[in-house]
């Protein structure tokens, strides 16, 4: 990720981040004049804008031209803090990866049961995108359509990671109830958990975030583990 972590909201139950407060409006005989953007902060302000851009309805491809007339600055100024639109799309990537497999790692150290690592897991990557919708439609691709395909690999590679790290955890549940087959039995549940979480990141995009990601959870959760 850039230099500071974009201020987006992660998920209700596995991190503790608010929005910063909006401060208070305060009329002014004159405008005030613009201050120059520390170090990086141009970067997260370009990035931030970005996501929010990814939200709005019919937002189906964010053109360089869009991003900096919301930003209210020129084309050639976005370049000078990315080579590439694809570079931009990589720094929301690089947030996706930092935030997900922190709050991973913590629940790995929290839960001792693998099952219920697997389900927390679940859990946290569907509030992530349910809380951050331009993120979900990244992850799932959507809004990758038109980019460099470099970009889409990457996120397949991310699931695949986290597929990764579902099997880990329900071949550690499999063990401990003993199944004749864990490692078989933990495929088919990290696979279809994958699937599961894709699945409703995609309806929630697609449904223009009017179909919740998490609706009836604790169902499908208990079917699924």
């Amino acid at each position: 990720m850039p230099d500071e972590a974009l201020p987006l909201a992660g998920t209700s139950s596995d991190v503790d981040a608010a929005a910063p407060d909006t401060a208070t409006a305060v009329a002014a005989a004159a405008p005030p004049a613009r201050k120059r953007p520390r170090p990086g902060e141009r970067r997260v302000q370009i990035l931030q804008t970005l996501a929010e851009m990814l939200q709005q309805p019919g937002a189906d491809r964010i053109t360089t031209a869009a991003l900096a007339a919301k930003l209210e600055v020129s084309e050639a100024a976005l370049y000078r803090h990315f080579a590439s639109k694809a570079q931009m799309f990589e720094g929301l990537i690089e947030f996706i990866e930092s935030t997900v497999f922190s709050l991973i790692n913590q629940i790995a150290e929290r839960e001792t049961s693998g099952a219920v690592q697997a389900q927390r897991i679940t859990q946290m990557l569907l509030q992530f995108g349910e809380k951050n919708p331009g993120m979900a439609r990244v992850m799932v691709g959507d809004a990758l359509v038109f980019e460099n395909d470099r970009l889409s690999v990457r996120m397949n590679q991310f699931f695949d990671r986290i597929e990764s790290q579902l099997r880990q955890s329900l071949k550690a549940s499999a063990d401990a109830a003993g199944s004749a087959t864990p490692t078989v039995t933990a495929n088919g549940q990290a696979s279809a958990l994958t699937a599961f979480i894709i699945g409703r990141l995609q309806r929630f995009a697609r449904s223009g975030f009017r179909r919740s990601p998490t609706e009836q959870l604790d169902v499908a959760l208990a079917l699924l583990t």
